[in-house]
């Protein structure tokens, strides 16, 4: 037993641990979801089966109970209740919502349910005596009950991988949404591995009954499709619902960061209430959120003192040299860092000011706030807004 040999099990069995545990909090968010629910639990199942084969916990487990190869039941248990879930989850994915739909799914988790039950009695009642870490599937082939057993969870994992392919490949000219359709390509793949894997380990059995030694079908070639599946259809499982998650993700924090000049710029301002502290597990759409709520908080206590009439001149000195939407956000942001001054200094509030400048500005935060990082541009436009007034007033 080499490290060597355990690193292919090791690498995707690691891989389904992180993504089970990145997927816990939204599972105890909405555990009621049953897409959440059965993505969860088809992690969990398949991460559960590989941490068993790893040859050096199938030794540990043996020595733990006292029973020799009792991690064989396990490992196909835990395999056989992946493959009722993959089936639901399509099944889910596919049809609407209906009494038929439900009938088919509570169908399909009796049907493996019994498979599970069967494999433990087909265990209990085999006589395995001899410890197999790697050819226990050949070297019991022809074994009373244990035949049964290897049999049983073959043949429920062939059936399931021929149905999801099946399913799959009608269902795949219809996605139209490009994460789904990756998911269901992920899946076909993966689901195809394990028919390979079925295909390997079926060969190299007959081959024991017919006398001939093909162990290495069994041993060496079908183990890669059996993890490969595992982690593409997991994977594939995984991306329609966290693609569209990520996605959102990335645009928020984007947003998040290009609020932080402003934020920063208003933070000054006393606030309205008492801010509520966030902790670093908080999600980052209620941070977004928090933050947005701030600076619309800190916009109205600066209306009374946003001029409008230099808003107006900066917008269209900046129009000069610059599209209209980021000459707007210029302006907004001269306009909000001159009434902050003069929040400060106590100026009188320009109280004969329309209000609609603040919700002008607030139309678009972001153009505002990052040209609150320009401090240059600001500041040249503001010079060239005081130069023409000093100008005006001269004349």
């Amino acid at each position: 037993m080499t490290l060597s040999f355990h690193v292919p099990y090791a690498v995707p069995t690691v891989l389904l641990a992180v993504a089970l545990l990145l997927k816990l909090p939204t599972f105890l968010r909405a555990w009621r979801d049953p897409e959440v629910l059965a993505t969860t639990l088809l992690l969990f199942w398949a991460t559960s089966a590989l941490v068993v084969i790893i040859p050096v916990n199938i030794e540990r487990l043996n020595e733990l109970t006292g029973v020799p190869n009792i991690a064989a039941p396990w490992a196909y248990s835990f395999l056989t209740a992946s493959c009722a879930t993959g089936l639901t989850m399509i099944m889910r994915w596919r049809e609407e919502p209906s009494a038929r739909r439900r009938r088919r799914i509570r169908r399909i988790y009796w049907m493996y349910a019994g498979i599970i039950a069967a494999l433990w009695v087909t265990f209990l009642l085999a006589d395995t005596p001899q410890e197999r870490i790697y050819d226990l599937d050949t070297y019991y082939a022809s074994t009373p009950w244990m035949r049964e057993h290897i049999l049983l969870y073959l043949v429920a994992h062939v059936a399931s991988c021929l149905t999801a392919v099946y399913m799959l490949w009608k269902w795949f000219h219809e996605v139209e949404n490009r994460w789904l359709k990756s998911g269901v390509v992920l899946l076909q793949v993966g689901f195809a591995s394990g028919l390979v894997f079925d295909a390997a380990k079926l060969t190299a059995i007959t081959a024991r009954w017919c006398g001939t030694d093909w162990d290495w079908l069994s041993t060496k070639a079908a183990p890669p499709f059996a993890l490969t599946e595992a982690v593409l259809v997991a994977v594939g499982f995984i991306i329609p619902q966290a693609g569209p998650a990520m996605k959102r993700l990335a645009r928020d924090q984007r947003e998040y960061l290009r609020l932080r000049p402003l934020h920063r710029a208003l933070r000054v301002l006393e606030p309205a209430a008492a801010a509520t502290r966030f902790g670093l597990w908080v999600p980052l759409d209620l941070r977004l959120l928090q933050r947005q709520q701030r600076i619309h908080d800190a916009l109205r206590l600066l209306t009374p003192y946003l001029d409008t009439e230099l808003y107006d001149k900066a917008s269209a000195k900046a129009g000069n040299t610059h599209p209209d939407a980021k000459a707007r956000a210029i302006a907004g942001a001269i306009a909000i860092r001159d009434a902050i001054a003069s929040y400060h200094t106590g100026r009188t509030p320009r109280n004969h000011q329309p209000p609609q400048i603040s919700t002008h500005i607030t139309e678009d935060l972001s153009a505002i706030s990052t040209a609150l990082h320009r401090t240059n541009t600001l500041d040249r436009i503001r010079q060239r807004v005081t130069t023409t007034e000093s100008s005006n007033t001269h004349a």
